[in-house]
Parts: C-alpha cells; sequence; structure tokens
C-alpha cells in the first residue's frame, strides 16, 4: 500500500522519467530503497542497526551493477542528517515506522525537511494516534481496548522491515496524531499535501480471519478504505506526504 501511495505522489510532483536523489531515512533491510533504485533513481539509505544494514548490503550485492550504482548505504541516525548531507540535497526523503520510535520528533522532523530540496517530497509512515483502542477494542479485549483509549501516546507495536510498516506484538512505541502531524509539518515548512491510511481492516482483523483466495481483493479493500473517509482515519497507520515550500 505505501508503495502504491508513494508513487501515486511521485507520479503527480516530478516529470515522468526523472531521475530523482532519494534518502530513505530508517531504510531498515532496504526494502523500498531498493525498488526505488531499480525504478531509476539514485537513492541513499540511512540505518543505524548494524544487523539491517548488513541485510540490505546482501539484498543490494546481488542486483545488477546499473543497480548498484544507484544506490548507497550510510550508518547513521537520522536525526544527525546534516553531519552527512547538505541542505536541499534530495527530492524525496522517506522516513517510514521511525517516528514512532524516536521520543521528541521535532528536531528529526525539521532535520528531514532541511534534506528536501525546493518542491521536494516528505513521506512519513506513523502509527496513528487517533485509533489506539480499534485493534483490542475489535478482537473482543475491553481491558486493552481501554487501557489504549487512556494512554493512546503509545502502543505495543514493534517495528519491522515490510516496507516501513510494523508488526504486532512489541515494545511500546510513540503514535501521532493527524492534527498534530499537519501542524508540525506546517511549522518546518513542508505542509501536508496529502494522506492516507495504512491497514484499515488488516491490522484490526481477529489474528485468526482467514486470507481471501486473491490476494488483489484484499489490496483493492485497503487501497480504496485507505483513502476514504472516515475509514482512513481509523487505519493503524498514516502515511503522510509533505511538499517543501
Amino acid at each position: 500500500m505505501v508503495a502504491r501511495q508513494l508513487d501515486e505522489q511521485i507520479a503527480g510532483r516530478f516529470p515522468v522519467g526523472k531521475r530523482l536523489r532519494v534518502l530513505d531515512v530508517g531504510m531498515g533491510r532496504g526494502t523500498q530503497a531498493l525498488r526505488l533504485a531499480r525504478a531509476g533513481h539514485q537513492v541513499t539509505g540511512l540505518e543505524r542497526d548494524t544487523t539491517l544494514i548488513a541485510a540490505a548490503r546482501e539484498a543490494l550485492a546481488v542486483q545488477p551493477e546499473g543497480i548498484r550504482e544507484r544506490m548507497r548505504i550510510i550508518e547513521g541516525d537520522g536525526r544527525d542528517t546534516g553531519v552527512h548531507f547538505l541542505p536541499g540535497s534530495f527530492d524525496v526523503v522517506l522516513c517510514h515506522g521511525v517516528l514512532m520510535h524516536v521520543e521528541e520528533p521535532d528536531p528529526l522532523l525539521a532535520g528531514l525537511a532541511r534534506m528536501l530540496a525546493q518542491g521536494g517530497l516528505l513521506s512519513l509512515l506513523v502509527r496513528n494516534g487517533d485509533a489506539p483502542a480499534m485493534h483490542p477494542g475489535l478482537s473482543g479485549d475491553w481491558a486493552g481496548a481501554l487501557a489504549a483509549l487512556d494512554t493512546a501516546a503509545h502502543l505495543p507495536h514493534a517495528r519491522t522491515d515490510t516496507g516501513g510498516a510494523p508488526a504486532r506484538p512489541g515494545p511500546d512505541v510513540r503514535a501521532d496524531r493527524l492534527a498534530t502531524l499537519t501542524a508540525r509539518l506546517a511549522g518546518i515548512g513542508a505542509p501536508l499535501h496529502a494522506w492516507y491510511g495504512v491497514r484499515v481492516f488488516t491490522d484490526a482483523a481477529a489474528d485468526a480471519a482467514a486470507a481471501p483466495d486473491d490476494p488483489g481483493t484484499l489490496l483493492a479493500v485497503e487501497e480504496r478504505a485507505g483513502r476514504t473517509d472516515p475509514y482512513r482515519g481509523v487505519a493503524a497507520l498514516l502515511h503522510l506526504c509533505g511538499v517543501r515550500g
């Protein structure tokens, strides 16, 4: 879903065929970075976890030479982008599944915005702080739903490398509200341009729920719900796209 949404925003903002400069902050195993490199873009992946870096390098090593030349991997923290890059160095900056692990997100977001060239695209994937009780409530975990409503700032999910989407269960991570992030993006000069819900139904479905025989049906439902009110507002994740003014 995130890849489809990101491609939609890139296609609507940049000329067809333009080779973009992309920074993927917290790239994990490099799933999204490799996909964009295969599409012809110049991609830099920034990651601090050495295990994930090793996995990303291994995945990159088996790619054709042209793709290897278009992608570089740097060990570093997303909060230190100014150490590695000059302001305005990138057309697209991704930060997927990272913000939830940062206690104070404002410096990180400001640094990401500085990396963007004029008109550049900032893509964020965050836990949805407006719907913390959806999964426990729909699963019949009433105590868990009540606890989630009382502690909306943190949700029990862990980061995995599934295109930036965390999976349950795991340690507590922070969640963000749409209104709060909208204000933050405006404050750093990259106001919100578009937003989507991700995992509207799949995250809330019972663990024993069977997947459809045709995965395309599930994808179609999630894609439609992720751009339709009121469904997108209760998704497990929010995908926000800001544009550098």
